[in-house]
């Protein structure tokens, strides 16, 4: 098996085209599948600094699929009054996913690729000029590539658990609801929906997401109406027997439920041992 690097965004969307299988396989939520991926890609960041994409690819030969990838972005900020490279996960600050579990994944065949994995990430950081930080968030517990990559970084890096609140949809409980897949019906509703966005949200963003989703038939608008005027309303991911309702409005606000808890690994060059 070897490591290679792909950089640009014509060369990670390659990379996740060709992980196709890998991430099915791994039984990935659509929130680290390959059409959310690309439409955080193409996301733009508020405000609009120089990223960078890179895929971190583990392959048995070459010319082969991968078995193991890691897509990550960065860009220059101020850290400590010094010019620092941030490295995170694509889809990170791209557009907000469905709260509730851990919405990113680091795929691997096996735990000898997710080995090679971190070290391929450990290369991405010994090989950043100047400060760096990273910041690898939203992942599942138990994640095996996070594991091994605390052991290469050494001391200095820690793991960091938080459970976040899952949306409830409570819609059937307000009155009777209209619920569908069809694109040409989100079309209707959509300018609502995105009116009631989560916060900070680019109302771009989210249209390009939802679209994209709802062409794939994995996404379901919800409406209730009263006297012929919505009320409430819920976006949801659909994940074959799953459901991940995304977010919505009305209904005297949104109804939440613990969600499963989420691991996450943060390190910087001024911290760790090597």
């Amino acid at each position: 098996m070897f490591i290679r690097l792909a950089e640009g965004r014509a060369q990670v969307v390659r990379e996740i085209r060709a992980a196709a299988p890998l991430i099915s396989g791994t039984a990935a939520p659509t929130t680290a599948r390959g059409p959310w991926l690309t439409a955080a890609l193409h996301a733009a960041p508020t405000p609009a600094p120089r990223v960078r994409h890179r895929a971190v690819v583990v392959e048995h030969h070459r010319q082969g699929r991968p078995a193991g990838l890691a897509l990550l972005s960065s860009r220059t900020v101020l850290r400590r009054g010094r010019p620092t490279t941030v490295l995170r996960l694509l889809g990170d600050g791209g557009p907000p996913v469905p709260p509730g579990p851990a919405p990113r994944r680091l795929p691997v065949a096996d735990d000898a690729v997710a080995d090679l994995l971190a070290e391929g990430i450990a290369g991405v950081l010994a090989s950043t000029r100047g400060p760096w930080e990273l910041v690898l968030t939203g992942l599942p517990m138990g994640d095996p590539v996070l594991r091994a990559l605390a052991g290469r970084l050494g001391t200095g890096s820690g793991f960091r658990t938080t459970r976040v609140q899952a949306l409830v949809d409570h819609l059937d409980g307000l009155g009777p609801v209209t619920r569908s897949t069809d694109p040409a019906g989100l079309e209707r509703w959509l300018p609502l929906f995105l009116e009631h966005r989560p916060a900070g949200a680019r109302r771009a963003d989210l249209r390009a997401t939802a679209r994209v989703h709802a062409v794939a038939g994995v996404l379901e608008h919800a409406v209730v109406r009263s006297a012929g005027q919505p009320v409430a309303g819920v976006l949801t991911l659909l994940e074959g027997p799953d459901r991940r309702p995304w977010w919505g409005f009305g209904g005297a606000g949104p109804v939440t439920v613990p969600g499963p808890p989420h691991v996450s690994l943060r390190a910087a060059s001024w911290t760790v041992s090597g």
